[in-house]
């Protein structure tokens, strides 16, 4: 019973992490909405200097070496996940 809990739990935690989440953004585009049309003119104020400020950073250039990053830790992972997997069968199978 405690095998089942254990491998039920971390569902659990990411099922409701998702919703928990999915929850908050929503509550956030809704409070958005709110204050754009609240306040038009400041929110078209703000965008365009979040898309000045956004055009004068070298987003490309971070985004570029964010992806490298992540494509270099991406095989180290996939390692880790497919032993982790093994981990898991062969235990299952004692």
């Amino acid at each position: 019973m405690g095998t089942q809990q254990t491998s039920e739990a971390p569902g659990d935690i990411a099922e409701r992490g998702i919703q928990y989440t999915k929850e908050q953004w929503d509550e956030i585009v809704a409070q958005t909405e709110e204050y754009v049309r609240a306040n038009p003119t400041r929110s078209i104020l703000y965008a365009a200097a979040a898309g000045f400020i956004l055009d004068r950073l070298p987003i490309f250039r971070i985004f570029g070496a964010f992806l490298r990053l992540l494509l270099k830790a991406f095989k180290p992972a996939i390692l880790v996940y497919g032993v982790t997997k093994l981990y898991q069968i062969l235990k299952a199978e004692d």
